[in-house]
């Protein structure tokens, strides 16, 4: 008996069990550390949007791999106040009515496309500005992702004046065509702001697919694209233009 007690391992030695809360320390440190990584990410991507919206984007990722394909030709950056009202509208009416009352995501026309059942996308002139500025056109989750986080902040940070004008000066208008001064030029043999109706509907007609379509001749679309530049001028939608 009195082996047994000397032979007994003391209270005091005894192991300790692991206090509940320590095993999920490891996790608490790697999410401290994500939050970490993640807001100067964020604040970097804030810092270059900001530092974009005063200083005008010397090329794009689309323009550089389509130099892979297509000699570019000669580009040429145009102020805002240098393209003529009715492009402006034109683009607005083709590429995204509501520009000017969103804070870059058109809500009205997702729920309209999801309620439809269409496969076509909502995407607005904010967002397909973000992608043309900092991103790839080649479709994935991760730039979806990075997209949906630029968007609100180019809002954020330009005004409505500034994202259409960058949108204008990167957009494709055909092959190795970059910007509206381009497109002017190769298509119509003038200026952004000499531009008439029925040339900056054609123009505006061809954004989806530039690779594709031709402004050289009217289509039903553009003449869509005429009438709806006319409404939104009416009925107040493109006061910010």
């Amino acid at each position: 008996m009195i082996l047994r007690m000397l032979l007994r391992t003391p209270a005091h030695d005894a192991p300790v069990p692991a206090a509940k809360g320590s095993r999920w320390r490891p996790m608490r440190r790697l999410m401290i550390w994500l939050r970490w990584i993640l807001l100067r990410l964020f604040l970097l991507m804030a810092l270059v949007v900001g530092f974009f919206g005063l200083i005008n984007p010397p090329t794009t990722w689309t323009i550089v791999a389509d130099s892979r394909n297509h000699s570019i030709k000669p580009r040429q950056w145009t102020d805002f106040e240098d393209i003529a009202p009715v492009m402006r509208r034109s683009v607005v009416a083709a590429e995204d009515a509501n520009f000017c009352r969103h804070w870059g995501f058109d809500m009205i026309e997702i729920r309209r496309v999801i309620a439809s059942g269409s496969s076509r996308g909502a995407s607005t002139i904010s967002q397909q500005t973000a992608k043309n500025v900092f991103l790839w056109q080649e479709r994935s989750w991760s730039r979806k992702f990075l997209e949906t986080v630029l968007t609100p902040l180019v809002e954020a940070l330009w005004s409505k004046q500034r994202i259409l004008e960058v949108y204008l000066n990167v957009a494709e208008f055909g092959p190795g065509i970059f910007g509206i001064h381009a497109a002017a030029r190769e298509y119509f043999g003038t200026t952004p702001d000499m531009l008439t109706p029925v040339q900056s509907a054609r123009l505006a007609a061809i954004l989806p697919a530039p690779k594709l379509r031709s402004p050289q001749q009217a289509s039903n679309r553009s003449r869509a694209i005429a009438d709806g530049a006319a409404t939104i001028a009416r009925d107040g939608r493109a006061d910010c233009l």
